[in-house]
């Protein structure tokens, strides 16, 4: 008599893949680096001791449609990015890219300069350059 498992095979996959959606559900992190998993655009976010650069990865994104503010130390990017149309007769068995509105919020560091911001939309990636302030940078020392 053969054995015959009252469950399938993949059902402890299952289950495994469903536990690391819910933890990464709940791993948010509301600090400089913005959202932990799942937002969109995805971002990095990294710094000079010069500036502090901000690349939001945005593809198939107008970028007259993107909103960029930065207020008391905040940096909003907001916008939207249109879904595509899918021919009428056809069945859509994944659809994982994202469509809507989106909002992603970063904390800056005291240090940088609201006057001194440059943003650039290419290939789908937006870089925005954030000056620090001149006296918050190092500077060396002569020694005489």
């Amino acid at each position: 008599m053969m054995y015959r498992s009252l469950f399938p095979r993949d059902l402890f996959a299952e289950l495994d893949r469903l536990q690391r959606e819910m933890q990464q559900s709940y791993e948010l992190s509301p600090s400089i680096r913005g959202v932990a998993r799942g937002g969109f655009p995805a971002m990095n976010v990294g710094g000079t001791a010069k500036s502090v650069e901000i690349y939001a990865f945005a593809p198939g994104v107008d970028p007259a449609s993107i909103d960029v503010q930065l207020e008391k130390g905040v940096l909003t990017i907001a916008g939207e990015r249109k879904a595509e149309a899918v021919p009428e007769k056809a069945s859509v068995h994944i659809d994982e890219r994202f469509a809507g509105r989106f909002r992603r919020v970063v904390t800056l560091p005291e240090d940088v300069d609201a006057n001194a911001v440059s943003a650039k939309y290419r290939d789908g990636v937006l870089h925005i350059s954030i000056q620090r302030r001149a006296a918050a940078q190092p500077r060396r020392i002569s020694i005489g």
